[in-house]
């Protein structure tokens, strides 16, 4: 009998093509940097492109396991760079502004890769982070979290009623819809730039937190600013500094699924912004500003 042939190149790839937006969430999620997750992803076709048929009876189920096996393996030496980094690290925006895309499937994906929600993953172990991913994230069943994880099916069990009381206990209220999130935003943009210290006042909510990420390459705080006064100063003095910069444009795209900010200068990326709004005020305001993190932002 001879060996089973893999299919040609086209329908292989083909398929592959069918998941590889769920291939670079699941991996993106896990990973918190968009360069790492399109690793992934690529390491992840190498391996689809030279399995067998007899390899893989469910396409979806084979690639959501290797994917993860990967991207599991990466983030082990990710967490360990992260103990050095300087300042607060925050995840690498994605750019998710897709017009293809429609209102339901614009909000899904913002729950996916809403930058609150990686942040609160970062707290998990890597495994913890796994489970919770393709488990609460995307609903997979126990049977295949514990197979693409070699974990038994109750360790999976285990650790994901674990993760989930983790991340419910540290998740952001996040509860505006798109056009509120939207509406909010452009608010707070025109109040920082335009000096607005009551409409200022009336967005942030009393224990408002603002992260800064500049990852030693860019100014930054180096631990985040807590309390509504302390962030009104930050966001005078930032604003003043910006506005005496050359060709600066100032864009509301999307960002990780939900209305955000991105500013450019001299036409190259300079730093994003996203809110974490709930009940009409601003939460937590995330920048970031390490120059590394947004090179994504120029594809």
């Amino acid at each position: 009998m001879s060996a089973a042939r893999p299919p040609a190149p086209d329908a292989r790839l083909a398929a592959f093509d069918r998941h590889r937006r769920l291939l670079f969430t699941v991996a993106y999620q896990m990973l918190g940097s968009v360069a790492d997750a399109e690793d992934v992803v690529q390491d992840a076709w190498l391996r689809w492109s030279s399995a067998t048929r007899d390899d893989v009876a469910d396409p979806r189920a084979y690639l959501v396991q290797v994917t993860s096996r990967l991207a599991l393996d990466r983030l082990g030496s990710a967490r360990s760079r992260r103990e050095t980094y300087v300042g607060p690290w925050l995840p690498e925006p994605l750019l998710t502004d897709d017009a293809a895309r429609g209102p339901e499937e614009a909000a899904e994906l913002g729950e996916q890769v809403s930058l609150a929600l990686l942040v609160v993953l970062e707290t998990l172990s890597p495994v913890e982070r796994a489970v919770f991913v393709l488990r609460e994230v995307f609903g997979l069943p126990v049977a295949e979290v514990a197979a693409a994880l070699g974990r038994s099916q109750a360790a999976v069990r285990q650790q994901a009623h674990r993760a989930r009381e983790h991340v419910e206990a540290r998740r952001p209220r996040f509860d505006a819809d798109r056009r509120t999130q939207r509406e909010v935003t452009e608010r707070f943009l025109a109040a920082a730039a335009g000096g607005d210290v009551a409409e200022l006042v009336a967005l942030l909510a009393p224990d408002v937190v603002l992260v800064t990420d500049g990852g030693g390459r860019a100014k930054a705080a180096l631990r985040p600013i807590t309390g509504r006064d302390k962030v009104l100063r930050f966001l005078r003095a930032t604003a003043a500094e910006g506005m005496a910069m050359p060709d600066l444009a100032i864009e509301v795209t999307d960002l990780n699924g939900t209305p955000g900010v991105v500013v450019r200068t001299g036409g190259e990326p300079y730093m994003t912004m996203s809110l974490v709004v709930a009940g009409g005020r601003v939460e937590q305001v995330l920048v970031v500003r390490n120059p590394e993190k947004l090179a994504g932002l120029r594809r």
